[in-house]
């Protein structure tokens, strides 16, 4: 890979530094006594401090300077004196190493004392300082042009989320996130703990996909020889800590579902489950309303929180509204008692995508995802789902033909689920069954296979129990105002980058023919370059070997297709 003009320039400021005998990454520890954020809010005249972090700005004016220092807290100035570092007659270590082979980015360690400047700035006077790391790439920061005018800004998305570790050093707000992420699961950990849960962990490869409908991710055990599945989902798990006698138990759990990737879904997500012993649904909501006051409260110190143009108030009751209501509500369409031929022709006349290997389970949820649920603002229970939509959920006590089961739904989107637990084991079958009956007809999310092991828990008996599961990753975006799940995740699921290279004449004239019509037979788009055999060969292949196009064999034809 080509080096640019500046990583070349310090390349050569790295081989200079060995040259002298400098390490560039030492290996002793640094110890550091203060942080900035700290150190600013408790400045005290005088004190002497040992500091660590990038050097983000300099100033240098003659045989003084000034810097910025960034640490895990934030940014301090720092004030360089070549006398005071090198009181002696050797000036070597200022004029030689801060002055001429350090550069933004490096990592240095200091020691000094604070003072004020004479324009009122907190500021730390440097005594000695250590090169900790030497910066080989610069970092993007933004810049100023004479007028005011910021040039350069690190903020394309894909560039940030692909590399989320220069991100967090030029646009240091983005931490503030993750650590309301961190606040959001320590409050939510408290709030179980302090209730009397216990914290467990459960298996992320499993031999059943099960717990939830979702097209899984599949991998293989070589010393078992057997298929194993990234887990969709830990419920069945939780569920035999139940019946081996836990009356409660919670997990912070990674899942991972083999499907599309949007604004709110990421194939790998984070989900809170809990299931508790001798409890219902109705309870699990009071217990819900409670949950999240308490987390809106600790991570934003109130119940309110603003998501886009709407201010979100997590503060308890919220209303309940069922499935059936809601649809009638908005659509006029009462649900109840229609058959699959019914709620099909109901959903295509409403202009809803739903295909034939739909069941009356999958049409209903089309139906409110497509005409109820965004109209959801404030939070909101939609509460009482219907049979064939729940295979997990306890039958609802005064009609068969829903279940106990809630969603709340936030801004349009759900961020938690939850039942009054089906511990019949009989009835666990049959509905286990219909899934399969379901997979068997197309629909890809359906389980293929039946748990039977978790059915053999449940014959031990499990006793009447509640769950619920919140999507950890979703809530955080309503918390801290991100419509889009990449911005609280670290490391979100990227497409393969585009390695950039220049492209020669002949491969420029491919690319051009390709971006007017995508696909086209191979045959087709050799003639229209007009290139001899030699340049088309080598320059069709570059193109692939650079993920810029790909041919496929359709019918024994060649096609070539732009990526």
């Amino acid at each position: 890979m080509a080096l640019s003009e500046q990583e070349l320039i310090r390349r050569g400021k790295l081989k200079e530094l060995i040259d002298l005998g400098i390490d560039p990454y030492p290996a002793q520890a640094f110890q550091v006594t203060h942080l900035s954020k700290t150190l600013l809010k408790n400045f005290k005249e005088g004190e002497k401090v040992k500091m660590a972090g990038r050097l983000m700005s300099r100033r240098i004016q003659g045989k003084a300077s000034f810097a910025e220092l960034q640490d895990s807290e934030g940014r301090i100035q720092i004030y360089f004196n070549r006398d005071e570092i090198c009181p002696d007659e050797d000036k070597f270590a200022y004029n030689e190493l801060y002055k001429k082979l350090l550069d933004i980015g490096d990592f240095v360690g200091i020691e000094g004392e604070l003072f004020t400047t004479q324009v009122g700035e907190k500021t730390v006077k440097v005594k000695t300082f250590l090169l900790l790391s030497k910066s080989l790439k610069p970092l993007p920061l933004p810049k100023e042009d004479a007028d005011g005018k910021v040039h350069d800004a690190f903020n394309d998305p894909e560039q940030r989320y692909r590399q989320r570790y220069a991100d967090l050093v030029v646009n240091p707000h983005v931490k503030d996130v993750f650590v309301k992420r961190t606040k959001l699961f320590n409050a939510m950990r408290d709030f179980f703990n302090n209730a009397g849960f216990f914290e467990v962990e459960t298996p992320v490869l499993q031999p059943i996909a099960g717990g939830a409908a979702a097209r899984p991710f599949v991998t293989h055990h070589n010393s078992l020889n057997m298929p194993l599945y990234l887990r969709i989902a830990n419920e069945l798990y939780l569920k035999r800590l139940i019946v081996g006698g836990f009356d409660g138990v919670y997990e912070f759990s990674k899942n991972f579902r083999n499907e599309g990737m949007d604004r709110t879904h990421n194939p790998e997500f984070t989900a809170m489950e809990i299931y508790v012993a001798y409890k219902d649904y109705n309870w699990m909501m009071e217990f819900c309303e409670k949950l999240l006051e308490h987390c809106a409260m600790t991570v934003n110190g109130s119940t309110e929180a603003v998501f886009g143009t709407h201010k979100i108030d997590f503060k308890a009751p919220y209303p309940r509204v069922s499935m059936t209501e809601s649809i009638l509500t908005h659509t006029g369409l009462d649900i109840s008692g229609k058959t699959q031929s019914e709620l099909f022709a109901a959903a295509k006349s409403m202009g809803i995508e739903v295909d034939q290997t739909m069941g009356l389970g999958k049409l209903i949820d089309e139906i409110f995802g497509a005409k109820c649920e965004h109209l959801y603002i404030q939070p909101t229970f939609i509460t009482d789902y219907p049979k064939e939509m729940s295979p997990l959920t306890k039958v609802h006590r005064t009609n068969p033909d829903l279940t106990e089961r809630f969603e709340l739904m936030v801004c349009g989107k759900e961020i938690a689920n939850a039942y009054s637990e089906l511990n019949d084991p009989i009835d666990q079958r049959e509905r286990f069954e219909n899934q399969v009956r379901l997979a068997a007809q197309g629909d890809e999310e359906a389980s293929k296979s039946i748990d039977e092991d978790f059915l053999r828990a449940l014959e031990y008996g499990m006793p009447p129990t509640s769950g619920m599961g919140i999507g950890m990753d979703r809530l955080l975006m309503f918390l801290t105002n991100n419509p889009s799940i990449q911005e609280v995740l670290f490391f979100p699921q990227m497409k393969p980058e585009q390695k950039h290279f220049e492209m020669s004449d002949s491969e420029k004239i491919i690319f051009d023919l390709l971006k007017t019509n995508p696909s086209i037979l191979l045959s087709d788009l050799k003639e229209a370059s007009g290139l001899s055999n030699k340049a088309w060969d080598k320059s069709i292949k570059s193109l692939t070997q650079h993920g810029l196009a790909k041919v496929t064999k359709e019918d024994d034809r060649l096609t070539v297709s732009l990526l």
